[in-house]
């Protein structure tokens, strides 16, 4: 047994950066989530129940409907395929699918069963803390009938002819059938097309035989081989099993706050471990992890790589409350947050900060510049500077060298020397680099970064802000902020020198 000891390595925010637009077959049991959030006040005078005051309703896709929704917010192109009833809650999936630009040509409609819906009750205590109290399920289970199960099948054959990868999502619903797996995979094989499953719980796997992978649980992958996957080293002998005896590319067993096990034949496995999180809800989880593994594999990630990235954002769904998509800035963002080792220092070269703003803005991240000082780091600065971080995704701070400072202020000046002036800046969470500049003022440094957003305080005007003409070439914005009064770096420098 190995463990990966570059679990949030500076490659996957790479891996993240190449990620690619593929077309995504999902195939699997489509449902409604609904929501109804309340306040839970008190104990009913009816029952020994809780009485929840509902004030919002809210629907979401669910099921393998989710899983499309997830991809197409990661930038995947998807179809999705399945079946729904001939009612209202159908029509509501298919306007979200369209909402969300998802192409269901091969989503069927069968008036012989209802569309699935999850109904679950969400309970806030003393306003706030929500939690998942009830849920209520309205579903037929049975298996496709042979009619409709041949029309969709003809469906899946045609939809593979654009596809890059297929992913199948059984929620044990009826309608992942063994014939129509075992023709979709004949057919994925013929074409060089790898299948991923999600599987439901359950004893008898052989309807995946022959598929690329599937990611079960610890209780699911248990059932399928009889094992009580207890530790680790009978967790990877579980992933080792359903390869071997369902013909696997490899075997992977998700072991929630344990990470992932994968066996590929090559060695004794791997295991690839989670940073701990504030776990709200799981639910979604096994939907965003099926996800990010077809997505990086389409885009040319190999196993490892895959799952490394699909833990991330696994993590990031279950800080999550239901199921909710995940971007590509988020799973950037927390990256660049996770572990001492792996995170990109906050004080940067310049060089060194222009790949990682390269990297951040691949998801779409706005970036935005400041400069000063910061001699003295006072009240005033740290409100400045979570009003500056709030105008985009992340905040760089130019900081002026000693000589510049010196020049600026006169000799005495800096207090403090820029290495201790950087650290605590740094030390702000609002700040997310700290670059040092020498020149007399930034516009170089402005020129380099490129900003979304340049943001001085509200001392100057826009036509007295260096930098502004040149941001707003590019399409940005100069934004003033509100300073604190009665705050100033040189008025602290006097008082303390006059006590």
């Amino acid at each position: 047994m190995t463990v990966d000891t570059n679990a949030w390595g500076a490659d996957l925010a790479e891996l993240v950066g190449k990620l690619a637009e593929p077309e995504i077959l999902v195939l699997g049991d489509l449902m409604l989530d609904r929501y109804v959030w309340g306040d839970a006040e008190r104990i009913s005078q009816e029952a020994p129940v809780m009485l929840l005051r509902a004030d919002r309703r809210e629907e979401r896709l669910g099921g393998a409907s989710s899983v499309s929704m997830m991809l197409s917010h990661l930038g995947a192109r998807v179809k999705l395929a399945g079946v729904v009833g001939e009612d209202d809650d159908a029509r509501r999936v298919r306007s979200l699918l369209e909402g969300m630009n998802i192409d269901h040509a091969t989503v069927l409609a069968d008036d012989s069963r209802p569309t699935t819906v999850k109904e679950r009750y969400i309970g806030r205590a003393q306003q706030k803390h929500p939690q998942q109290v009830l849920r209520v399920d309205y579903e037929k289970r049975a298996a496709l009938d042979a009619e409709v199960e041949g029309r969709l099948s003809e469906a899946l054959e045609s939809a593979l002819a654009t596809a890059e990868i297929v992913l199948v999502s059984d929620y044990d619903k009826g309608v992942c059938t063994p014939g129509l797996l075992n023709k979709l995979t004949k057919a994925c094989k013929k074409r060089g097309i790898r299948i991923l499953v999600d599987p439901t719980r359950g004893g008898d796997y052989g309807k995946y035989q022959g598929m690329s992978t599937m990611t079960p649980n610890r209780l699911e992958a248990g059932l399928a081989t009889g094992r009580v996957l207890d530790s680790i080293p009978e967790a990877l002998r579980a992933a080792r099993q359903l390869r071997t005896t369902l013909g696997l590319e490899a075997g992977i067993v998700t072991l929630d706050k344990e990470g992932m096990a994968l066996d590929t034949g090559d060695g004794d496995g791997l295991v690839f471990p989670v940073r701990p999180r504030q776990v709200y809800d799981i639910t979604g989880a096994g939907d965003m992890v099926l996800a990010v593994l077809g997505l990086a594999m389409a885009s040319g990630a190999d196993y490892g790589q895959a799952i490394r990235l699909a833990n991330v954002a696994g993590g990031l769904e279950v800080e999550k409350i239901g199921v909710a998509p995940v971007s590509r800035q988020e799973i950037l963002q927390d990256l660049a947050r996770t572990g001492n080792a792996t995170r990109p220092a906050k004080q940067v070269a310049l060089e060194d900060l222009l790949s990682q703003l390269d990297l951040r803005r691949v998801g779409g991240g706005r970036v935005v510049f400041t400069n000063g000082c910061f001699d003295l780091l006072h009240a005033g600065h740290v409100q400045y500077l979570a009003e500056a971080r709030a105008q985009g995704d992340l905040l760089v701070v130019g900081l002026n060298s000693d000589a510049s400072v010196s020049r600026l202020k006169g000799p005495t000046r800096p207090v403090n020397p820029q290495e201790a002036r950087g650290a605590v800046l740094a030390g702000l969470e609002s700040v997310d680099y700290v670059v040092v500049f020498h020149e007399q003022t930034p516009l170089e440094l402005i020129r380099a970064i490129k900003p979304e957003v340049l943001v001085k305080g509200s001392d100057y005007r826009r036509e007295t802000v260096v930098g502004a003409d040149l941001v707003e070439s590019w399409g940005g914005r100069v934004y003033l902020a509100d300073l604190k009064q009665g705050y100033s770096s040189t008025r602290l420098i006097n008082r303390m020198e006059a006590a």
